[in-house]
């Protein structure tokens, strides 16, 4: 499905083929790097369900995209030796599709739906007695020869992944066994995953490289290794092929990030918020507008980067600029104005 929440970096260059990225992804839990407390919290019920012999329970995963949740999910599964069935929650438009996905389940898979908070109400209906109970009641024909049919599910292990939590409706939050959130990785987490990406892809890399790379990644893994990609490309082309701090530098400014990880669009609204409405508050529709970019690719892509490092904070009234952002333009608002 078309990621609507895609990062604007991944629209400067080609992100790496599937089977590619696929053989990027840790295998296991000792191979994973980050998100400690959730990593700790899926071992437990890993290690448990395998002394009962039983699948695991139901996960919900939240966070940013682009921190690892379809990661821990392909984890999930080879560590419990079980078949994982990828899907999207704006795929599952009916009940038959959800019927489709669940009757071809065996014992113990898993099932991962993506977005899950993009599924119709009419559909999420269904999903209550299958998580449950294992069955599903499904309506056939309508009008006077409609009746019920009753199917019998295998138990299965369904995890879903969300951006956007607080659009869960409560039941279906709550059948989940465990809701862990994913957070921004540090500098030094991703310097790994960039060292361990090179390893991989047999590319030569400095350590002060990885260091820049991973400082401009925006604490999300998927960025740190779509960067890594160009970084390579442009190191082979006009380098010696390896990856050094001046090198990385170079690459990166060429996408026009710069050394604090902020790329055009991110310069473009803090300038507008400076330039048009003196730092603000404005709101987000306004900003939306003005920058030529959908709300949600604002709120979900731009804003928690942008809030995170301090440069511009949420208020009842709207977006405002904070000291910090006044800075990163070049000076505080009453300099500026």
């Amino acid at each position: 499905m078309p990621d609507t929440g895609a990062s604007a970096l991944n629209d400067k260059f080609n992100a790496p083929n599937a089977a590619l990225e696929a053989s990027l992804r840790p295998p296991s839990f000792k191979d994973f790097t980050g998100q400690a407390k959730t990593v700790e919290r899926l071992q437990v019920m890993v290690g448990a369900a395998k002394q009962r012999k039983e699948p695991l329970n139901h996960i919900l995963l939240s966070g940013p995209p682009g921190l690892g949740k379809t990661t821990l999910a392909l984890l999930l599964g080879n560590e419990m030796g079980a078949t994982v069935r990828i899907t999207s929650g704006p795929v599952i438009d009916k009940p038959s599709d959800l019927a489709g996905l669940l009757t071809n389940l065996e014992e113990g898979d898993i099932l991962f739906i993506d977005e899950i908070h993009r599924i119709s109400k009419a559909v999420e209906e269904y999903l209550y007695s299958a998580m449950e109970d294992f069955r599903l009641d499904i309506l056939i024909d309508q009008g006077p020869n409609a009746r019920s049919v009753r199917l019998s599910l295998p138990r299965f292990t369904l995890i879903g992944a969300t951006t956007r939590t607080g659009l869960l409706t409560a039941p279906l939050r709550s059948r989940f066994t465990l809701q862990t959130r994913l957070d921004y990785y540090s500098h030094e987490q991703l310097e790994r995953i960039v060292l361990r990406t090179c390893k991989l892809l047999d590319v030569a890399i400095k350590k002060d490289g990885a260091r820049e790379i991973a400082a401009r990644a925006r604490g999300t893994p998927r960025i740190a290794n779509n960067l890594t990609h160009f970084v390579r490309d442009y190191a082979q082309q006009r380098s010696d092929g390896v990856i050094s701090k001046d090198n990385a530098d170079a690459a990166l400014e060429l996408l026009e990030i710069d050394r604090h990880g902020l790329d055009e669009m991110d310069k473009r609204i803090l300038r507008l918020m400076a330039e048009n409405y003196k730092g603000g508050p404005v709101g987000l529709g306004t900003i939306a507008v003005a920058v030529g970019e959908e709300e949600h690719t604002l709120e979900e892509v731009h804003e928690p980067f942008l809030i995170q490092e301090g440069y511009l904070q949420r208020t009842a009234q709207g977006r405002t600029l904070t000291d910090k952002g006044w800075n990163i333009l070049g000076g505080r608002k009453n300099e500026l104005f």
